[in-house]
């Protein structure tokens, strides 16, 4: 048995695939002050359920948000940083840019590091490696001594010009180590072996800052599993949907701070190649987060950088020192604070607000009736009839609606003065314009158009916002997957593992020939190989994959660059065809080969197949009819209310509302619904 977890803000999601292929789902409430409750909690209880042995699960993949709610908390290690002398500051300067020029009410993201506890050493290495001057070992002591006296428990080490020579850090973390056993050291060169000092700098922090809330996690979910009989392996899904064991995503969980999402676009990804449909824009709407992400040619969008931010992150190149900047590859997600435990009030300005704050899992949305009395998406969903107050969850979740009505009345409609139907649409329609954002974010931003574009839509609301979002951005066709509702943990199941190995270049790429630009190739194949046959992949089932970062002379910015050969002409016409496709005109200046990177798969002999899915049937409401106020200003109507089952391929006309154990769809009166092949669930609006 192989077993796959998604913690979210509100639900844990858990797919269990047994050894005849048939799937299994459960959803359990998040439990936020130690995650890994909910994980075994959740996973013992669909076991005892499925009437399974523990001992037979042979490997547990995880999706995880501890590292970004442990950035977002401010609740990671006390920090110190180790530099070069005279660039103690790089952390406070940055980029010397702010998110919005004109916002003078916007305040810079407070370094993880406080300046007292940012130490200087004496060295110098050249840019090109040589050493102009030695380490002083005396000063590095005694910054360990000094950092020790201040109760730190993590160090950053990040030099000048060690990614091209690694000598001092080392040597650093030679002294520390031996002087220091009981602080936790990053290198950066280990970390992040490229150019740029402000980037280095600043993901060697956060990998050091999340050192010892990781490590306290995962040894609490393995301890967790080994207590119901579980001793399975625990992998860990990487910001840019690979994986990696647990011991490497201790070391370095900077790869793993976007990793709750990446498992749903990885499915998304493999289903659009089931589907013979390469180009998708993949719409996650969970509890707390909506997420969008582009697919192109059946290649989800990837970036080597990205801010982590609250409420909306994004890769954008537009918008920068926003955040803490990760400076590794990671899927090109845009998310904001807009799902169905968001929180809606009145602003200063009497506009309805909607997110980012949200309800979680407790106290939950208003009709949990756990304590919160502010209305929620979820709630207003409830009061519209979009959501079966008995059908949440298979029914293990009732739902007052009672309370939903009370709460948006309170805070919303009565201040506004509006009636409560009008306010929950308000509500509703922020939210959409905030989710349509984050799709701009990732297609109109990109200069790709979204009405070329399929809408894959899942997590347990995708389905009740996928019509409203589609039609704001002209999508004209919407796919809703089988288990949509724990769609990111199915996700991981068809997710390989994954290393990853760079050169930085910094070459014209005139300079370069083809021969050149082999040898890289392979010493970098050379060195992801060892890792992947280390891991007990053979090369029958090992891939790799090319990626340049490259740029025109004199820029800051890079584009990275999908590449399969060794043809330099090849590149540069990618590169040509790229930066028209996302700047929108063409320069004629010389292009700049920065950096050289391959993504090494391990393709997994059990790696799930789309084409192939038997899902175990779970209890959901009898079909029916309910009153439900489709669209603002139009009076509410009796739809009808089916579950996936009824569909066919041959067309229906809505309105209808399809539920199922985690997730509801809602089907305007312009659009037509059928069911493929695979299972999914396709929409075609007029």
């Amino acid at each position: 048995m192989r077993v796959a977890v998604d913690i979210g803000g509100t639900f844990t999601d858990i797919v269990l695939l047994a050894p005849d292929g048939v799937l299994s789902e459960s959803k359990v409430a998040t439990t936020r002050s130690d995650p890994s409750r909910a994980v075994v909690a959740g996973l013992a209880a669909l076991l005892a359920e499925l009437a399974m042995p523990a001992a037979a699960v042979e490997e547990v993949l995880h999706g995880t948000t501890v590292g970004s709610n442990t950035i977002l908390e401010k609740s990671g290690a006390r920090t110190g940083l180790i530099t070069t002398r005279g660039f103690r500051d790089v952390l406070e300067i940055g980029r010397i840019r702010m998110p919005e020029m004109f916002d003078l009410t916007w305040d810079k993201p407070k370094p993880l590091v406080p300046r007292r506890h940012r130490l200087e050493v004496s060295e110098r290495i050249a840019a090109d490696g040589s050493i102009v001057e030695p380490l002083n070992e005396a000063e590095v002591i005694a910054a360990g001594e000094e950092l020790l006296a201040a109760g730190i428990e993590a160090v950053a080490v990040c030099l000048i010009n060690s990614y091209r020579n690694p000598l001092h850090e080392r040597s650093i973390a030679g002294l520390i180590g031996a002087r220091f056993p009981q602080m936790l050291l990053t290198l950066s060169h280990a970390v992040l072996g490229e150019r740029k000092e402000y980037e280095r700098t600043s993901t060697t922090v956060v990998n050091a800052y999340l050192l010892t809330v990781m490590r306290h996690y995962l040894e609490n979910l393995k301890a967790g599993l080994a207590g119901i009989g579980i001793r399975a392996p625990v992998r860990i899904i990487t910001s840019n949907g690979g994986m990696l064991d647990a011991q490497s995503a201790c070391e370095k969980p900077v790869m793993i701070v976007a990793s709750g999402p990446a498992g749903g676009v990885i499915g998304a990804a493999r289903l659009g190649q089931a589907r013979n449909e390469p180009d998708l824009i993949v719409f996650d709407m969970g509890g707390t987060t909506a997420k969008a992400v582009i697919i192109e040619d059946g290649r989800p969008s990837t970036t080597s950088e990205y801010e982590f931010r609250d409420g909306i992150s994004s890769s954008s190149r537009f918008i920068k020192a926003g955040g803490y900047l990760l400076k590794v590859p990671a899927i090109d997600i845009a998310e904001v604070g807009a799902g169905g435990g968001s929180l809606a009030v009145i602003d200063k300005g009497g506009l309805i607000r909607v997110g980012p704050q949200s309800a979680g899992a407790v106290p939950g949305p208003a009709c949990y009736g756990l304590g919160n009395e502010r209305p929620t998406v979820t709630d207003a969903n409830l009061v519209l009839g979009f959501i079966n107050p008995t059908a949440l969850a298979g029914g293990r979740l009732r739902l007052d609606p009672s309370r939903s009505e009370r709460a948006i009345d309170d805070h919303v409609a009565k201040p506004l003065g509006l009636s409560l139907e009008a306010a929950a649409h308000g509500i509703r329609a922020v939210a959409n314009a905030a989710m349509a954002r984050a799709i701009r974010a990732v297609s109109v931003e990109r200069g790709r158009d979204p009405r070329d574009l399929t809408l894959v839509a899942f997590g347990g609301n995708g389905g009740l916002h996928a019509c409203d979002l589609a039609r704001e951005l002209g999508i004209g066709r919407i796919l809703v997957p089988p288990l949509a509702g724990v769609f990111s943990a199915l996700g991981m199941l068809a997710c390989d593992l994954e290393h990853v190995g760079l050169r930085t270049v910094t070459r014209m790429l005139d300079e370069f020939g083809s021969a050149g630009l082999g040898a890289i190739k392979a010493e970098l194949a050379s060195e992801v190989g060892a890792r992947l046959a280390a891991d007990g992949f053979d090369g029958a089932h090992m891939a790799l994959a090319w990626q340049a970062d490259l740029r025109h002379e004199g820029q800051a910015s890079e584009l990275t660059i999908h590449y399969d050969g060794d043809d330099v002409g090849e590149l540069e016409a990618r590169f040509i065809a790229e930066y028209a496709k996302t700047y929108g005109y063409r320069d004629d200046s010389g292009i700049e080969l920065v950096t050289l990177r391959v993504i090494g798969r391990g393709r997994r002999r059990q790696r799930l197949d789309f084409k192939e899915l038997v899902i175990r049937e779970q209890p959901v409401a009898a079909s029916g009819w309910r009153r439900v106020s489709l669209a603002r200003g139009a009076a509410a109507s009796t739809v009808a209310v089916v579950t996936r089952r009824a569909l066919s391929a041959r067309p229906r006309r809505g309105p209808l509302i399809i539920e199922e154990f985690d997730a509801t769809v809602a089907i305007p009166a312009d659009a037509e619904v059928s069911l493929d092949a695979i299972g999914n669930i396709v929409l075609e609006l007029s």
